[in-house]
């Protein structure tokens, strides 16, 4: 062989090695400047949370992904740019709308309220027909009473003669009523565990089946979504599993996560994972969805406080909201009694208020429970949940439909 090929081959066989190696060390040092992978935070290795009573916890929680089948292993905080996600009304046009939905209503108490500003002339018959429709209305005798001695003391004095004053006097002496003074604002900030470390705000949905309490719950999680808040939702009513799938409907809708249990779980136990996966992802606020409990089956009405009192072994719970159908009148009083002695009730949420229901609700419940009404729902409508306002409702009963 030619020498001079010889030489030529060994050169480029050369080249071709240190061309090799050189590259080699280019992508080690490359990946060397790469941060390492962050693994998906997981679940499956918790210890079960510490319950009163030494029972099974039927069952091993998983924290669902919106929108998909629910692995065991998923990050708590889902995609923030997750496609197909609902936008959620925000506050402000969402209160438009239902003042003007609740101005629209037709009850008992709003037609009874303007008969009054209608009249020429008050006699002492007319005022007893009023008195009997305010304590129809679920206003209570009290509160009614209060009412009709309050406006027959004005109205003597300043007289009816023109319809602004009477109109004036009647929302001034209703508005007391409802009580504007109330702090209706819901308790979200963050708290701290024993050891000092942070908390995201708990909130606590309680009431019986059938008044709308996880629904309540999915319509509240989205009022928070449009506030731009992180929130993460527990599924601690495991008796039904509908309740658990209804969840996380309203969860995947808006992209938040949902911890459940097998069905049959032992509800504390989810509850107070849902708390602690919260604080590993560092959400805002976690809604907890308990069981819709018989009032009359003591039983499951201290379940639920065992329920509370175990969540509070990880973060404060700053808010228990009780969720009543504003049209079940007195039997809801009886209800709001049972809870407010079992959890500490620290806000009402009154569903359905509205042309069926009456409205005097509002002022009875807040004298019953001593605490205010915060939130209320108008209809069937996604959005349809909103703070309450005094003013607000006031002017609604006095405004023509």
């Amino acid at each position: 062989m030619d020498l001079n090929l010889l030489a030529l081959i060994i050169g480029l066989v050369a080249l071709v090695v240190v061309a090799g190696a050189v590259t080699a060390v280019v992508v080690s040092r490359r990946r060397r400047q790469l941060p390492p992978s962050t693994p998906p935070r997981q679940l499956d290795d918790r210890t079960p949370a510490d319950t009163e009573d030494d029972g099974t916890r039927g069952g091993t929680d998983t924290l669902v992904r919106p929108g998909g089948e629910a692995p065991p292993l998923v990050e708590v905080e889902p995609e923030p740019t997750a496609p197909g996600l609902d936008v959620p009304e925000a506050p402000a046009s969402r209160m438009a709308r239902l003042r003007r939905r609740l101005a629209g209503q037709d009850n008992a108490l709003s037609r009874g309220l303007l008969a009054l500003l209608a009249k020429d002339r008050i006699d002492a018959d007319t005022w007893d027909e009023l008195e009997e429709t305010l304590i129809t209305s679920d206003l209570g005798v009290g509160p009614s009473t209060e009412l009709v001695e309050a406006l027959r003391s004005r109205l003597k004095v300043d007289g009816v003669s023109d319809p602004g004053t009477a109109r004036r006097v009647l929302r001034e002496e209703l508005l007391k009523l409802v009580d504007p003074t109330m702090d209706r604002s819901l308790r979200l900030e963050p708290g701290v565990d024993a050891d000092g470390e942070p908390t995201p705000a708990v909130v606590m949905v309680v009431g019986v089946n059938g008044t709308g309490k996880t629904t309540t719950v999915g319509k509240l999680a989205r009022v928070l979504v449009a506030e731009d808040k992180d929130v993460l939702l527990g599924a601690a009513d495991t008796f039904r599993a509908a309740a658990a799938d209804q969840l996380e409907t309203w969860a995947g809708r808006v992209g938040v996560p949902v911890v459940r249990g097998a069905e049959g779980a032992d509800p504390a136990s989810v509850a107070f994972d849902a708390v602690r996966a919260g604080a590993e992802g560092q959400v805002d606020v976690v809604l907890i969805d308990t069981a819709g409990r018989l009032h009359s089956k003591a039983g499951l009405m201290d379940e639920l406080g065992k329920v509370k009192r175990v969540i509070e072994r990880r973060a404060p719970v700053g808010e228990v909201l009780l969720v009543l159908d504003a049209t079940t009148g007195q039997n809801g009083l009886i209800q709001a009694r049972i809870f407010r002695d079992v959890v500490d009730v620290s806000g009402i949420v009154l569903t359905k208020l509205d042309g069926s229901a009456k409205g005097g609700i509002v002022v009875q419940v807040q004298r019953e429970l001593g605490v205010p009404v915060k939130l209320i729902g108008l209809g069937e409508g996604v959005d349809d949940l909103a703070p309450f306002d005094a003013a607000d409702f006031v002017d609604a009963l006095l405004t023509e439909g």
